[in-house]
């Protein structure tokens, strides 16, 4: 069931504190997961497509995929680790790992849309035209999108088919990936930046109502969109806290 996103009240901001190796202990976690769920779900699994299980793999494949760009993401604020270079390396892994991003184009085109939020100059956002969900998302693809991407995801494919069966590698490895960045989109970009804002909403963002499992589930606590703008210096596993905040 949808939930319905809000605009934050009084907004409580905790103090940025040091993330140690968390981050990096977290991100690893995560590379790791989606790795061996991948090789197991290509070179072992054999899915029964009469039965719920291959459907229910793939969702969370697709959970993982989203967590390697929330930890590129987060990569972009600094909040992977203290140790620059390695923070920035863990990023660009991850980025690669989703559909071979790069990380150096995608930072400064993240942080024009935390100054420029909404606005014309936010390369997120829409055209001030077409703010529907299909034609955003076009426009949003085509500002990230290569076509050095698209020819490594179609080399990878051709590659990845020789060795594995092509419907694992469809159902495991591309849809996942097709699903991931719709879930980010949707969930990070289209339902908190929608319609109109308040006035006095100096980020230009919703956020969902207090819900930490769905908020898990659905993007990694980026459904608390306002107080990822509002506190970028919080990883996404400390988000659930700047909504507790609000008491």
């Amino acid at each position: 069931m949808m939930q319905v996103v809000s605009e934050p009240n009084a907004l409580v901001r905790l103090k940025p504190t040091p993330v140690g190796y968390t981050g990096v202990l977290i991100a690893g976690a995560i590379v790791v997961a989606w790795a061996a769920l991948l090789t197991y779900l290509l070179a072992y699994y054999r899915p029964n497509w009469l039965t719920p299980w291959p459907y229910l793999l793939l969702l969370l494949q697709t959970h993982l995929y989203t967590g390697l760009f929330i930890t590129a993401h987060d990569a972009m604020h600094g909040v992977v680790s203290p140790h620059k270079r390695l923070n920035n390396f863990i990023g660009t892994v991850t980025a690669l790992l989703f559909a071979f991003n790069w990380f150096p184009r995608m930072l400064p085109k993240h942080h024009q849309h935390h100054r420029h939020v909404a606005t014309e100059d936010d390369p997120d956002f829409h055209d001030g035209r077409h703010a529907s969900f299909l034609p955003w998302l076009a426009r949003f693809a085509w500002n990230y999108v290569t076509w050095w991407q698209v020819a490594l995801m179609a080399l990878t494919y051709n590659v990845l088919k020789l060795a594995f069966p092509m419907a694992n590698v469809i159902a495991f490895w591309m849809i996942p990936a097709v699903l991931a960045t719709v879930q980010l989109f949707f969930f990070g970009t289209y339902l908190p930046h929608r319609g109109e804002h308040a006035t006095d909403n100096p980020h230009k963002s919703r956020s969902q109502f207090r819900h930490h499992a769905w908020a898990f589930l659905s993007c990694y606590f980026f459904g608390y969109h306002y107080e990822h703008h509002d506190q970028p210096y919080l990883p996404w596993w400390r988000l659930w806290r700047a909504k507790d905040a609000i008491g």
